[in-house]
């Protein structure tokens, strides 16, 4: 797939809670398509100290529009930069990086699960995974109410579920508390999944266990973006692979977990 460097025109960076910012960035041309689960490394031009891009996942695309809308977590100096730019700036990125998730067949019954910003890929999925909604089960965790985004404008691909670790919004504990995922998981054939490293193993686990596919969009560190750096390497059951390049996106049978 071509990799593409652009220069985007930031045309809005919107606060949606205390550390999450949801950066729309226009191209000047048409770009080619962008999967669920691939990312774009963006440079941080305004921090001199900062001299490695930094990746993000899409939360969404527009191609009439030419546009790509990014959710950035404040979770270090790189991020944090990003969020305090202003509209019209310019933001230089590296795109489209990696491999997406596999898009589910017309008759699968999907459970999507995220955490944390990995909420941006599973809703772009759930977006564009063209199934009646009915098939689609999303369930979202996050540590309080506060901490979740606003996801009203993807109510209408899915079916939506909620938890807290203090019970704030929906069911209190971890996603793998709720019961869609402990007492529902046979009525679904695919389960994809993004968020804290934790998470993704025990839902990766259990999907094992049950013989349910399943696959994981990795959060490792990634510098470089190319496989060039070997900062975001996993080991895996035919060796150590790249997961900027190799993945993000793994089926967890091929993981060694």
């Amino acid at each position: 797939m071509k990799k593409t460097v652009t220069d985007f025109l930031l045309v809005e960076n919107k606060q949606l809670n205390k550390d999450n910012f949801q950066l729309l960035l226009q191209s000047p041309q048409p770009f080619s398509d962008i999967y669920p689960g691939q990312f774009i490394n963006v440079e941080i031009k305004e921090a001199t100290e900062i001299f490695l891009r930094r990746p993000f996942s899409v939360l969404d695309v527009d191609y009439n529009q030419q546009t790509i809308t990014l959710l950035v977590k404040i979770l270090g100096r790189g991020s944090k930069k990003l969020t305090e730019a202003i509209a019209g700036q310019t933001i230089n990125a590296i795109f489209p990086l990696g491999k997406s998730f596999t898009l589910p067949d017309k008759s699968d019954r999907i459970l999507l699960i995220g955490g944390g910003s990995g909420v941006a890929p599973i809703l772009f999925l759930a977006k564009i995974c063209g199934l009646n909604p009915s098939n689609v089960n999303v369930l979202i965790g996050a540590r309080s109410a506060s901490d979740h985004i606003d996801v009203s404008s993807y109510l209408n691909f899915g079916q939506f579920f909620f938890t807290t670790e203090d019970g704030s919004l929906g069911e209190k504990g971890y996603v793998t508390n709720h019961p869609v995922f402990c007492e529902q998981l046979n009525k679904f054939n695919k389960i994809y999944t993004c968020g804290p490293d934790l998470m993704m193993k025990a839902i990766g686990r259990t999907a094992i266990k049950k013989n349910i596919f399943c696959e994981v969009s990795l959060e490792n560190m990634m510098a470089c973006g190319f496989g060039v750096c070997l900062c975001c390497v996993e080991d895996t059951k035919t060796g150590h692979k790249c997961v900027c390049t190799d993945g993000p996106v793994f089926n967890v049978n091929d993981l060694k977990w």
